[in-house]
């Protein structure tokens, strides 16, 4: 795994807090497929299938297979770690009833206490774990599933909450066309200077120097 801090953007408080402000004044809300994207001045970061707003402050960790391909892409922040992924999805939605009840069996195997909550976009599962607080929430959209996961500890868990509902507002589904099966990851696609740093640390690791 890879971090890569951010130096540009709104602060993590400060997305919750307008969050909190402008959500009476805002008609359309996200996350948006591409089709229906908002012409706004939102910075996102550009992950191919998705394009989501980091917060100032926060780090991006990037893991990577060793064969190559990126698994996931993770936004760590003051109050927690923030993941969000895109999936393939049937045409007639739906998905998330399906996989979030096989979520939250596992979750129970591995030990953890599971609720569901009534959210913005419909049922959330909330997670405690020796580990962390845990809320999975996800959103049906045409043709694809995008899934949000905040992760931290339980004294922050409701601004680490807060801040997940603020990226997934502002986030952008690039589905595409190509046929895939259902719950495939959509792929992840990294910008070339964030291609470059892992591979320097890899590089680095190879070479048993510490990264830069």
């Amino acid at each position: 795994m890879f971090g890569l801090g951010r130096g540009r953007g709104k602060r993590a408080e400060d997305v919750v807090e307008e969050s909190a402000v402008e959500a009476e004044d805002v008609v359309e809300r996200g996350p948006f497929d591409e089709s229906e994207a908002p012409e706004d001045e939102v910075e996102r970061l550009d992950l191919g299938s998705v394009r989501l707003p980091v917060p100032e402050g926060g780090q991006l960790q990037v893991e990577v297979d060793p064969s190559g391909p990126v698994r996931a892409v993770h936004l760590v922040t003051p109050v927690g770690r923030l993941t969000v992924s895109a999936f393939a999805a049937p045409r007639s939605g739906g998905l998330w009833d399906e996989v979030s009840g096989e979520l939250a069996e596992q979750l129970r195997k591995d030990g953890a206490r599971v609720h569901t909550e009534e959210g913005d976009w419909g049922l959330e599962l909330v997670a405690d774990s020796p580990k962390a607080a845990l809320r999975f929430i996800g959103v049906d959209g045409p043709r694809w599933l995008l899934r949000g996961v905040a992760a931290g500890p339980a004294e922050s868990a409701e601004d680490c909450a807060k801040l997940l509902y603020a990226v997934l507002d502002e986030t952008i589904v690039v589905r595409g066309t190509d046929p895939m099966p259902v719950r495939t990851p959509l792929p992840i696609e990294l910008p070339e200077a964030i291609q470059r740093h892992i591979q320097q640390a890899q590089q680095a690791e190879a070479n048993g120097q510490t990264p830069q």
